[in-house]
């Protein structure tokens, strides 16, 4: 079993540099429902800049060991992604093990509900693999922290949407950084992953006059991408992928794409995609900035999905959600500008960044009220 209070567990978290007083969990709750089958964990790594919020993932683990760790690891990464997207949310996740195919019930999600409920406003949860806002509308009838709702019920629905676009407008920043200009407009781009964000993504991609190959485990959603852009080139995955002649790297799938071995592979020029805790374990990203590989961190890119839920908490404005979401942009670029003073890898940058916002924010509470 990991060690929960001990270092930070940062196999596929946002970097390994220290990170001080923000380096360890707040708070993990392991909750059972033994009549519905729910076996879950809800993590919260840090509230400094308010209640933590983050997706409830839905996920068939094969031991508790692993969902223990995959929640540590999503949690932190949501304290750092928050900080970065301008938001007053520190970071938390929650898993619920086991395949929801099979095993996801009302009665299991309402069971779930109420162990959030009992959080009293600590956490705030929404959608993530395996949840969709749905099951955020049946977590919701046995308590009052829940987000990413859907429209019938006052939510903004869909979430993916503005987690595609912002990662196009980190794309977008990262083009720039290389090439000299933020379009990507000719360039070959490779997506692994075309579900929920990924097929958004290719979209905007082959707007801006992009050449796209994807790949996916899912036969219908390559088909379904390749029913609206025949042009489309498909690759048998994610290996193929990789080796393939590209420009960007965009990986879109679950985490843990980036290892020694795809690093040494990878022909891009740019890797950024929508994928949470894509590096595979501390030092990938020092690899890819040797071999001069402009990595744009996942936790920065991703946010627009977060913006958009944080935004449905005080009544949701979608043209407001979009705006703070093509701020995306500016913040990559900034991180890739600090990245280049201070001679880091753009991970380690925007580390920084966040913990100083954690910091500066965070130190806030000592004023009494």
């Amino acid at each position: 079993m990991p060690n929960v209070f001990g270092s930070p567990h940062k196999g596929t978290g946002p970097t390994d540099q220290p990170v001080s007083r923000f380096g360890s969990h707040e708070q993990v709750v392991f909750c059972q429902d033994e009549a519905s089958g729910l076996r879950a964990i809800i993590a919260i790594h840090s509230t400094a800049l308010g209640p933590a919020l983050g997706g409830t993932r839905f996920y068939p683990y094969g031991s508790e060991d692993a969902a223990l760790t995959d929640v540590l690891n999503l949690s932190r990464g949501m304290a750092y992604k928050n900080a970065l997207a301008g938001l007053d949310h520190g970071g938390g996740k929650a898993v619920i093990i086991g395949d929801p195919a099979t095993v996801k019930t009302e009665a299991l999600l309402r069971a779930y509900g109420r162990f959030v409920q009992s959080l009293n406003g600590r956490y705030y949860t929404a959608c993530d693999v395996g949840t969709y806002s749905e099951d955020m509308d049946v977590v919701a009838r046995e308590s009052r922290f829940v987000t990413g709702r859907t429209r019938a019920h006052g939510g903004a629905g869909d979430s993916s949407i503005l987690t595609a676009f912002g990662v196009f407008q980190g794309m977008r920043a990262a083009a720039e950084a290389v090439w000299g200009a933020p379009t990507l407009r000719g360039r070959r781009v490779g997506v692994e992953g075309v579900g929920k964000v990924g097929h958004r993504l290719v979209e905007h991609l082959r707007e801006d006059g992009a050449d796209v190959v994807i790949c996916d485990v899912s036969e219908a959603a390559v088909e379904r991408v390749r029913a609206r852009h025949p042009d489309v080139e498909v690759v048998d995955g994610k290996d193929a992928l990789v080796r393939a002649n590209l420009d960007v790297y965009a990986p879109c799938a679950l985490g843990g794409s980036l290892d020694d071995d795809s690093v040494l592979t990878l022909t891009a020029r740019i890797v950024c995609g929508a994928a949470n805790n894509q590096l595979a374990h501390p030092g990938v990203e020092k690899q890819l900035a040797d071999r001069d590989v402009l990595y744009a961190p996942d936790y920065v890119v991703n946010s627009g999905g977060v913006i958009q839920v944080a935004d449905e908490i005080g009544g949701f404005d979608f043209e407001r959600a979009r705006a703070r979401a093509g701020e995306i942009f500016e913040t990559t670029r900034r991180i890739f500008a600090l990245a280049a003073e201070e001679g880091v890898p753009p991970a380690v940058a925007a580390d920084r960044l966040a913990e100083r916002r954690m910091s500066d924010i965070g130190r806030l509470r000592g004023i009494w009220l």
